[in-house]
Order: structure tokens, then sequence, then C-alpha cells
């Protein structure tokens, strides 16, 4: 029986969001009976380049696609921040915020070969358990990764377990530019986000 709210972190830049972000949240949703997931678009991410593409229509496609799903929320808290968007700052934040519910963070089992290198991992594996996908990786150098994380952490990871699913934004953002349709890739709300904006054509 559970004895605090579970709240589900989901984070990324979402350039754009598709059903792949939406299927892994799901999934942890029902595997560790989470109350709800928040959906969290990265304002200006310190690892990655987003092109062209405003951080508030990356999270005016997050919010199109998960508005549908009343276990699933949208924040625009990193968007409004000044700065890069570091996690561990996102997490300090939540963590006052819900300071009697347990805080669960999203990511794909790849990432935790290089949470270390993150800012503060510290931090972040103080304040939220660990719900890493595992798809395609090597499930041996995962489990030997999480034990050194366990280690020098005290982390609590745990594994959500995923299909293989192939897609990614940068491939959505190809298939847009070249005029192929990405239906049942992204939600139809998002696809008729990208057209109205006649986003991802310049390969942005």
């Amino acid at each position: 029986m559970k004895s605090k709210r579970r709240i589900g972190i989901m984070g990324g830049t979402f350039n754009p969001i598709h059903i792949g972000h939406l299927i892994l949240a799901q999934k942890a949703y029902e595997e560790y009976e989470l109350d709800e997931i928040i959906f969290i678009t990265s304002g200006d991410p310190p690892h990655k380049q987003v092109g062209h593409i405003s951080a508030t229509m990356r999270g005016d496609m997050t919010r199109l696609a998960v508005e549908d799903n009343p276990i699933f929320q949208y924040s625009d808290m990193e968007i409004k921040r000044e700065g890069y968007s570091y996690t561990y700052l996102t997490l300090l934040e939540l963590r006052e915020i819900y300071a009697d519910a347990e805080l669960y963070f999203l990511l794909g089992a790849d990432s935790l070969f290089y949470l270390e290198k993150w800012k503060r991992p510290d931090i972040i594996m103080q304040n939220a358990v660990i719900l890493a996908a595992n798809r395609n990786t090597n499930n041996e150098q995962l489990y030997n990764k999480i034990d050194e994380l366990k280690k020098d952490y005290d982390a609590d990871i745990r594994i959500i377990d995923m299909p293989n699913i192939d897609i990614s934004s940068s491939s959505i953002r190809h298939m847009v530019n070249i005029g192929r349709s990405v239906k049942y890739y992204v939600p139809d709300s998002v696809i008729d986000y990208i057209k109205e904006n006649n986003l991802y054509l310049d390969g942005e």
C-alpha cells in the first residue's frame, strides 16, 4: 500500500514530443503506481542544440500531446527559468512544491551512462527515484552501471521494461522536412501544430 503520493517527472527538449515519450510515461505510471506524470519542456538545455524552434513552441506541442490524458500534466517551469535548464534545479524546485511526495525521474537507460556528467548528479539522485527505460541497452553493462551509481550516490534506480520503439525527434524532423507523413509517430494535435506553424521545413 502506497504511503505517499508518487509523482513522475518526464523532462526533455521535446522537439517534437512523440509516442515513444508518451508510451514511456504510461509504462512508468502503470509499473510503479504513479499518481501523475509531469512533462517539463526544457528551456535552454546546456547539452543540446534545438535549432530555430522556440522553447514556447516546443512547450505548446508538449501541452497538446498530453492534454487528453488526465494522469499527464504539463509544466513550463524550465521555459520560464532564466539561463540553462538544469535538472537538479528543477528537482529542487519540485521538492519544495511537493514536499510530502515521492519524485520519480524518468529517463532512457542510455542516459544512465553519462548521468554523472550532468550538473550536480548527486542532487538529482538524492531527490528522486530514477526510472530508466530499458530498450536496447546491453543488460549486463546496464546493471553494472546501476550498481556503480547506487554505490557512489546511494541512488534508487529502477527499470521500466519498454518495447523497442525506434523513434527519435530527429527522425521525425527529417520526415517532416522531406514531406513524409508522421501520422502515428506523434499525436494528431501535434501534427496540426507543426503544419500550422510550418515547423521543420528547413531542416532545423
